[in-house]
């Protein structure tokens, strides 16, 4: 199964184009499109809309957004295409994250951290505020990415739509784009490290446990699960990074 044909989630554009609410607009603007295409929410070859309609989704300034897009093509996630049928699209390879000898444990310790706060509070509200047929398409998902335990790259694009597709259960457009980061963090991390296929099937498995909990309005089994999920990676990355 391919990256292209990894099953979808309930996430779209929208969220990827929501309002940039910092004061620093250029530096959200960055951060948003480059974790987007890191996370492959705008896929390799990906054509960006037109500048217009970006500055209107993102309400910022044109002068802006061409600053934006100026510093994603000369970091390597964008570049220009001019003429008929042109415009600004994604690079078929991204560039690759940090080298495994400039992460230290605290960086990843407190990306970790922070990834904990974020889903486990995602999955408190989850339980109140999900509705079934948001549950049936992360269902959807779960089937899928065991489909796909046997290519990583297919997975991983699959989980982090089943994570941000959980934040969108709480109706937050905050905490969606709070998962969103720490999702791009995340794989910035996991790619140093081995996905044999059995941690991704155990993985996949407490996916589904977390859904029933949500499904059950339990609290208490969905946080248990959550965390356990979560500090599962955290064990993998302490025993397998450097440090």
């Amino acid at each position: 199964m391919s990256p292209q044909s990894a099953p979808q989630a309930p996430l779209s554009l929208e969220t990827v184009f929501a309002p940039v609410r910092s004061q620093t607009a250029f530096e959200e603007t960055v951060d948003r499109l480059g974790t987007a295409i890191k996370l492959g929410l705008l896929p390799a070859g990906e054509r960006l809309p037109a500048e217009r309609e970006l500055c209107q989704k993102l309400g910022i300034a044109r002068s802006t957004l061409r600053q934006a897009l100026t510093a994603l093509g000369q970091s390597g996630y964008l570049h220009a295409v001019r003429g008929r049928g042109g415009g600004t699209f994604v690079v078929d390879e991204p560039p690759r994250g940090a080298d495994r000898s400039e992460l230290s444990p605290t960086d990843w310790r407190e990306i970790c951290d922070e990834r904990l706060a974020v889903e486990v509070g995602v999955a408190v509200l989850a339980v109140s505020r999900a509705t079934e047929a948001q549950l049936r398409v992360l269902d959807e998902l779960v089937v899928g990415l065991d489909d796909c335990i046997e290519d990583y790259p297919a997975y991983r694009q699959a989980d982090v739509r089943f994570h941000v597709g959980l934040a969108e259960l709480t109706g937050s457009s905050r905490l969606v784009v709070a998962m969103t980061q720490c999702q791009g963090r995340m794989s910035d991390l996991i790619h140093h490290i081995a996905h044999p296929p059995e941690v991704l099937a155990h993985s996949n498995a407490q996916h589904a446990r977390l859904l029933a909990a949500i499904r059950a309005n339990d609290v208490g089994a969905a946080v248990s699960t959550m965390t356990e999920h979560l500090q599962g990676t955290e064990h993998i990355l302490a025993g397998l990074l450097p440090g």
